[in-house]
Order: structure tokens, then sequence, then C-alpha cells
């Protein structure tokens, strides 16, 4: 599991005591599209420069003490891991913010994804 990993890896990280939370997100493959198809699966490509870019980025913001960021490339079925993200922080309103950002800009910046529709 992606984000039981991003859990643990930021529990073993020196200033985790400091941590007042964890935010995480995890992505997973539904079975229809947004616009209601029918889906199978979904390739995924992403980039680890940039998404380490967003983590280098995102850890400087306020409050931010860690964030994680664990992907599955390549063609996933319905209901697997796409991403999660994992952000650790001193309080929720520096926390929060911080992972909406990260996950925003994994999508928008790091990621490209293609549906596999159902016959």
């Amino acid at each position: 599991m992606l984000i039981q990993k991003a859990v643990e890896q930021m529990k073993t990280h020196p200033d985790y005591k400091k941590m007042g939370m964890i935010a995480t997100h995890l992505g997973i493959v539904r079975e229809n599209s947004l616009d209601g198809r029918a889906v199978k699966g979904m390739k995924v490509d992403f980039d680890p420069e940039k998404i380490n870019l967003i983590i280098s980025e995102t850890k400087i913001l306020d409050g931010i003490i860690d964030v994680i960021i664990e992907y599955n490339s390549g063609t996933l079925s319905v209901g697997e891991e796409v991403m999660a993200v994992a952000v650790g922080g001193d309080t929720r309103e520096h926390v929060f913010p911080a992972l909406i950002e990260a996950v925003d800009r994994v999508k928008k910046e790091a990621s490209k994804k293609k549906e596999i529709f159902a016959e």
C-alpha cells in the first residue's frame, strides 16, 4: 500500500515529534470517467524529476516538515493505487493547503494519464 508506506517513512523523519499532523491523499483508478463512461484501467506516467522539485518546493512552505510522494506508473486496473501524497507539518492551517497544492501540481506538472475505456 502506497499510503501506508509513505506514512511509515514519514514517522522516521528526525523532526517527526515536531509534527502536529500528517495529511494524506490516495488516488485510485475509478470505474467510471468524469463523463460517466465505464473505465477498465488507466495508463499513467510520472516525471520523477518534476516530482522531486514539487517535494522540495512544498517542504519550504511555512510549517511543513516533510513531504513524501509515492506513485505507480504503467497500466493500472480499476481499484489500483495511482499516487499517495503525505504532508507532515505543525498545524492543519499549513498542512492541508500544502497537501492540496502538492497533489494539484503533480497532476498538472508531473503526470500524464489516459483512461482505458471498457468496450
